[in-house]
This record gives C-alpha cells, structure tokens and sequence, in this order.
C-alpha cells in the first residue's frame, strides 16, 4: 500500500502469501477448485518464494512480486521478518499436512515445505540470549531494529514453532522471560462488562488475536498465563463488538483491527479509533462470537445498497461517518477470513496444524495444555 493509499501491485507480502496457501486448502475442501490445481498453484507459489533471500532461514516482509527481491518495509528493516515467517510457516505446514497424497505433486510439495520449516533458525533470533525472539534482523544493520516479540500480540505461533523446530529449538526460558515478559502479559481487569486474561487494555486491534488462531486452536488451550485462550480471544471479540456498538451505528457492523484508511495503512483499536471499519475484524471473529460474525455480515452486505462490494467480496474497510470505502483488498485481511470461517464450520485448519509433529512438539515443550475439542458453544456468545 503506498502512502496515499493507492495499491501498489508488484509489492507481495509473506504472511499474505500464507494466508493464499490456507484459502488454497479451504478451497479443495469445499470443492471450489480442484485438488491438483490446488496443487499446481502451491507448486508454483513454492518455486516462487524459493527465488526469496533468506536471512538465517528468514523471510523478509515484502518481496517483489515478480522475481522476489526483497523490498524495504522500514527503516533498518530490510532482511528477515521473524513474525512474517511465521505467519507463512504456519500455513505451509497445514498445506504439508492436507496434501498428504503419493502424487508427484503432492510429494514434491510436502519436500519444498519441509526445506522451508526446517530452514528457518529460530534459535538464531534470540540472539544468543536466553530472551525474547527478535522480530528483524538486516545484513546491513544488524539488530538496529531491536524489536523483542512480546505479548500479548499476533505472534504467540512464533514462540511455538520456534520451540517445536527440530533443528533451531529455542530455550524455553525465551517464552517465559520474553514472550510472556515474566508474567506481565496477565491483564485480568475488566472492560465494558468483560474480563480480559491477556494483553493491553480493551484487548488492542483484533488482528492480535487472529492471526495466530487461524492455525492454532484456543479451545481448552492454556499454559501458566491463561488457563483458556478461547476464553481470551472472545473476549477481545466482545470487547471490541460492545465497544463499537456504542461508537457506530447499528447498521454500519462492527470490527477495529489493522486495516487500510483514506490516506494510509491504519490501526485502529477501542483505545485509538480512527473511525474506520475493517471488514476482516467482525468475519475473522466467527468461530468466537458467531452470531455477532454473521450479523456484521448481513450489514457489510447490504451497507448503502452494496457499497462495500468488489471483485473479490468485501472491500477492505470503510468510514461510516464520510461513506469513504477502500479501494483494496488485502491478503493479511482476507485470508483470516476464509481461515476462521472454515474453523467455525469444521475445525478444518485447527485440525491440520494441531496435529503436526512439529507443533504438538512446541506446545509441550512450552508447558500448554489442551483439551481439542471443548466447544464454545452458545454459552460463550451471551456472556
């Protein structure tokens, strides 16, 4: 997106990348395209991140979208992203263990995401401390970015993986002084009538809790910090739904998160409201606030006679008070959305990364406990 907010078309993201491989899986399963052009098209997308530089088995955040030259996304910030890796690893692991056919496709598919996972060194990042992972690093400037990944945010997956590599294993020290910062992550206070486990006040843009619970599946998870993160992300759900309920109209839906705005990529949250809708906040959120999800829908839909539609679905966000619409549509945004909305009806994407060797792995190593298949139920929705 460029800094007026016109699109710009050769710029490709990683975690967007992840996000198509995920829709790719959903696709097969709902039979909207075929397995093996599923399976072309993840080939190529393959063949194409492997003209990528890497950096320590990082991804960067942007690439170019023909030939894969990494694009600056900040100031020191043009080598590995840890969190857009991955957000990409995530997906690419639920596509190995989809495709799990003899075809020559399928085998040469689940050999390229292997090189790619079992690449990525993870332990590399903590930079050789028993701390945090760090978000960036550059050939250039080194850790100039010197961004620790903290929670609560939209990398807990990061810590998991990192903790399940075979080869790049982190310390678990680095979750528990790092990531949960010693215990700081605990919230318990109460906002708008309900208790948030984690995170900052009002619960912060949703994306925060969707990126990671696309793949990771918070019923009856806990760990040392929050005896259920089904608990947490309903209730950054609700937090966020009975915030805008107040502020926006009762046609307009609801949903703050990252998004894009009238004159730039914008984040937006209870505590810092632009007054911009990101359509992707209320969808994403159907498996923890269902009926809410499907109302905000309904609105999206219908919002000033079809407004909001475009080629792809739903546009991206748009301001109630102005009638402004975006004229995007954003992988970050859209994949969570076919992501969460095949959790809500199957479980589909939970089911595939929870299983996998490499996640069940990190889990234990970092203390989680599970109970798969506790439903959320009604309950959850009225609370």
């Amino acid at each position: 997106m460029g800094s007026e907010g016109r699109p710009i078309h050769e710029i490709t993201s990683i975690s967007g990348v992840g996000f198509g491989f995920l829709a790719l899986i959903v696709g097969v399963y709902r039979s909207w395209i075929t397995r093996q052009a599923a399976v072309d098209r993840a080939n190529r997308m393959l063949r194409s991140l492997s003209a990528v530089k890497l950096f320590h088995g990082a991804f960067p955040h942007f690439v170019h979208t023909s030939g894969g030259k990494t694009i600056p996304f900040a100031k020191f910030d043009d080598g590995g992203d840890l969190v857009e890796t991955a957000l990409l690893v995530q997906a690419l692991i639920c596509a190995r263990e989809f495709f799990g056919g003899q075809s020559s496709g399928e085998i040469d598919l689940r050999r390229s995401v292997n090189d790619i996972v079992e690449a990525v060194e993870w332990d590399w990042f903590t930079q050789g401390k028993p701390g945090p992972l760090f978000w960036h690093w550059s050939p250039r400037f080194g850790w100039a970015k010197n961004l620790p990944i903290v929670g609560w945010n939209e990398a807990l997956v990061c810590y998991v993986l990192a903790a399940g590599s075979a080869a790049h294993a982190i310390d678990t020290a680095s979750y528990h002084s790092g990531w949960a910062r010693k215990g700081e992550i605990r919230n318990g206070e109460t906002y708008l009538g309900v208790r948030l486990p984690l995170g900052e006040p009002f619960g912060g843009p949703l994306f925060l809790s969707q990126y990671s619970f696309c793949t990771l599946d918070p019923r009856g998870l806990g760990d040392a910090y929050c005896s259920d993160y089904l608990e947490q992300v309903h209730a950054h759900s609700l937090i966020n739904y009975r915030y805008c309920s107040t502020r926006y109209g009762p046609d307009d839906g609801w949903g703050l998160s990252a998004c894009d705005g009238p004159k730039k990529y914008i984040v937006n949250s209870p505590t810092d409201d632009h007054g911009i809708i990101a359509t992707t906040a209320a969808l994403s959120s159907m498996p923890f606030l269902p009926a809410r999800s499907k109302q905000a829908a309904m609105r999206f839909l219908q919002w000033r006679g079809g407004a909001l539609m475009g080629r792809f679905g739903l546009m991206d966000s748009f301001e109630p008070s102005t009638g402004w619409v975006s004229k995007t549509h954003l992988a970050i945004n859209q994949g969570p959305v076919v992501a969460m909305m095949e959790n809500h009806r199957s479980g589909l994407i939970w089911d595939l990364f929870m299983n996998a060797a490499e996640v069940s792995s990190g889990l234990v190593k970092l203390g989680f406990r599970t109970d798969r298949y506790r439903e959320a139920g009604d309950l959850l929705e009225v609370r």
